[in-house]
């Protein structure tokens, strides 16, 4: 009964979470969707394998919800007309490029925590630990969801994030892994 003592019986409640936009993803989250308020972390096999299409129901929710969409330090332009095609409003869609990447964490971390973000996207090559729980504060702080893509052949210490997926194609089609 002594308050500083944790029973395991005493579990934290699910994370506010995002609808997906797909049923069976949604199965499989915690909390039933995409984790709010938190870092989640996207590896993948290989790049254009429709990896941001599995995004695009949740971001065209946020938006809906007046919020905004910040992506940092992006590989490619993303495509205007294929966004607008899944219903998100480019006005409301930031692409962040900078010159430097500690100019790209800055930014991010920035967008994190901005209370007008519904959902801060970053390609960044970062493995520091420090980092990456200041990411997630941030993330936590600002009530973002936040998602931090990792390139082909890019990892990280999975201390930080409260959700990482793996995905990868399979016959023709996108799978994606809880890790």
């Amino acid at each position: 009964a002594h308050p500083a003592i944790w029973r395991g019986d005493d579990c934290a409640p699910e994370p506010a979470a995002l609808p997906s936009g797909y049923a069976p993803l949604d199965a499989v989250l915690p909390g039933g969707g995409w984790p709010t308020a938190a870092l989640t972390e996207i590896q993948l096999a290989r790049e254009g394998i429709g990896e941001l299409r599995l995004t695009l129901p949740a971001l065209a929710a946020l938006q809906r919800a007046r919020r905004d969409i910040v992506f940092v330090a992006p590989p490619h332009r993303p495509y205007a007309p294929a966004l607008a095609a899944a219903g998100l409003d480019p006005a409301r869609l930031f692409v962040v490029r900078c010159p430097a990447p500690q100019d790209a964490l800055w930014a991010y971390e920035q967008a994190l925590r901005a209370p007008e973000c519904g959902a801060a996207f970053a390609w960044l090559a970062t493995r520091d630990d420090r980092v990456l729980r200041r990411l997630a504060v941030a993330a936590r702080d600002g009530r973002t969801f936040g998602v931090l893509w990792r390139r082909p052949g890019q990892s990280a210490p999975a201390a930080a994030a409260a959700l990482r997926l793996a995905l990868a194609p399979h016959a023709g089609r996108l799978a994606v892994h809880v890790v």
